[in-house]
């Protein structure tokens, strides 16, 4: 089964929100609509996809997300930026 990891982040990219699941496009798109109203995501607006990890295994994602989570905001921002240095919506580039 594949699975993702994913980073995503409001317009001004203060607030950043790491999930993990099995379809990408979506849970972005569930982000977007703020499909669940009283979510963190939604709360917060975390709607802007800037980071992704694609895996072959739930447990190895799950794995990575708790690794993603307990680093600092400043190794999160390292991260993204190694592969998307101008934090661009990476929404539109999902096959």
């Amino acid at each position: 089964m594949t699975a993702w990891i994913y980073i995503t982040t409001n317009k001004p990219n203060g607030v950043l929100y790491t999930g993990v699941t099995s379809e990408l496009k979506y849970r972005i798109t569930s982000h977007n609509t703020k499909k669940y109203k009283n979510s963190f995501s939604a709360r917060y607006n975390v709607d802007k996809l800037v980071y992704f990890e694609k895996f072959d295994s739930i447990i190895t994602a799950r794995k990575r997300e708790k690794q993603i989570k307990a680093g600092s905001r400043a190794k999160k921002i390292r991260l993204i930026e190694e592969v998307n240095p101008d934090w661009e919506d990476l929404f539109e580039t999902l096959t």
